[in-house]
């Protein structure tokens, strides 16, 4: 028998069959990309998301017939969400959640309530990206949609429906919506009053992992899958991937890295704090049952894969290419200071005007300099949110990392150092996916517990130890890190003017 996960992402879904020994036994991707009709706009077809599914989901069927799929599990990528009407059909694209065209809205939502009493509420800072803001968009700008809409449907609650089930929420995810009580679990009354909203437009709220039915026969036929089996409702990637590493517990805390770093730190109560609410970060619901998680990320990865592309734009082998620069990279400091900002950043300012930036280039600089520079500014980076996480979470001095920022030796070694921290590369690298097989096999008594589940399934590889010598070699380069990020302040400024 085997457990399948499905990973929603914003531009593939992947699906992966596990034995109940943590053993990947087939793995599957379908890539879609947002559509983007209008600057700042993204959305697609949600029919998109359910092609993926199908698709994904037979494929792994025929892949495994010695061990037939028992439970099926979503979890999904958060905030994109899906207009439906009273039969639960779309009336309109799913709009993502990098789409930003609800800022006025957004703005109109801070002025009306108290932005610090909506974080105190969700866990959240009032922001463009999250789907209240832009169902007042749809009211405003497409008012035919948004009367038409019986529900705004997430990803997974969506799918649900496609799958002939109830349309259900998991608190994670609910979470994503800049609408729902963190502490009590349940939609804010209070916000959707100010929004002229009511709870009824949008799904019912459940724990993940909650097994939500089971497959009814043409449907599972469809998906190569057995009639009647049990489906259980997943959740945000995010702390999907944590329970994956075992992050359930106040000191251990898990990093993705990837186009962005995420890091994690699980706790029994929300860091609902100054220090958090100053800082913008998020705090909601964990996967795990009386769990909160707080999250500080920054975007990372794409800074390489621009750089990657520049000098091979014909996309050789990435871990050829990255090989071989780290190779050739200087044994020491590179001497170059880079802010790895191409998207901007997020904690603590978020700052759209902030750009990547290479200073100290001088005419003998190569390659491989350049290369280890980004991964320098990228473990500076990473250093700035260890310790803007230490400030509203527990000390911690471990980080159990996955995501293709792990194929880098070089990237782990600086991390290690200038962070100070242990890092523990897990055995499993797909952590989205093992965290929501976790959640099927609970969910449908294929283990006794989570305690169970995460001994036998999140499992450590091996660990990177902060070598003391490199961090002495990088004092220096994170003052001056720190400093150059401030000393641009004027640049970034004029640049908002002008876009303005």
């Amino acid at each position: 028998m085997s457990l399948l996960a499905i990973d929603m992402g914003s531009s593939s879904c992947k699906a992966v069959a596990f034995s109940l020994e943590g053993q990947i036994l087939a793995e599957r991707v379908h890539s879609y990309t947002p559509e983007t009709p209008r600057p700042s706009w993204a959305q697609m077809p949600a029919d998109v998301f359910w092609d993926a599914l199908r698709n994904t989901t037979h494929s792994i069927a025929h892949a495994v017939p010695e061990d037939p799929v028992e439970v099926l599990a979503i979890s999904s990528h958060a905030e994109t969400f899906v207009p439906v009407n009273e039969e639960l059909q779309p009336v309109g694209p799913a709009i993502f959640n990098m789409d930003s065209r609800a800022v006025s809205q957004a703005d109109w939502l801070a002025r009306t309530l108290n932005p610090r009493h909506v974080f105190d509420i969700t866990g959240l800072a009032v922001h463009p990206m999250y789907p209240v803001p832009k169902i007042l968009w749809l009211r405003e700008n497409q008012s035919g949609t948004f009367r038409t809409a019986a529900k705004f449907l997430g990803v997974i609650d969506y799918l649900l429906t496609r799958l002939g089930l109830p349309a259900c929420i998991d608190y994670s995810q609910a979470s994503r919506f800049l609408a729902f009580d963190i502490v009590h679990k349940r939609w804010s009354a209070e916000i959707l009053s100010a929004c002229e909203l009511t709870s009824d437009r949008f799904s019912e709220p459940v724990p993940t992992g909650t097994a939500v039915g089971n497959l009814p026969a043409s449907i599972a036929k469809d998906l190569g899958l057995s009639a009647g089996t049990p489906v259980v409702i997943g959740g945000h990637d995010q702390p999907c991937a944590a329970l994956g590493m075992g992050v359930v517990e106040a000191g251990r805390v898990s990093a993705s890295l990837g186009t962005y770093e995420c890091l994690l730190a699980a706790s029994e109560t929300p860091s609902l704090n100054d220090v958090a609410y100053g800082a913008n970060l998020n705090t909601y619901c964990h996967v795990v049952p009386d769990r909160y998680v707080t999250l500080a990320y920054f975007p990372s990865g794409i800074m390489l894969e621009w750089f990657l592309h520049l000098l091979y734009p014909d996309r050789a082998p990435v871990g050829e290419i990255c090989a071989a620069l780290e190779a050739r990279a200087p044994s020491g400091p590179s001497g170059l200071c880079v802010t790895p900002h191409l998207l901007g950043t997020c904690n603590p300012d978020f700052n759209p005007y902030a750009t990547g930036v290479i200073y100290g280039l001088r005419p003998n600089t190569n390659a491989a300099q350049i290369y280890k520079g980004i991964l320098e500014g990228i473990a500076c980076e990473l250093r700035s949110m260890t310790e803007l996480l230490r400030r509203v979470a527990s000390s911690f001095q471990d980080l159990y990392v996955t995501g293709g920022g792990c194929r880098s030796p070089l990237g782990l070694e600086l991390r290690a150092a200038l962070t100070g921290c242990r890092l523990h590369r897990m055995r499993c690298p797909e952590a989205v996916c093992l965290g929501t097989a976790i959640l099927a096999g609970v969910g449908t008594g294929k283990y006794s517990g989570l305690d169970e589940a995460i001994a036998q399934l999140a499992q450590v590889k091996d660990t990177i130890d902060s070598n003391p010598e490199i961090a002495h070699s990088y004092q220096s380069q994170l003052q001056q890190y720190r400093l150059f990020y401030s000393s641009l302040a004027g640049v970034r400024a004029i640049r908002a003017t002008t876009a303005s």
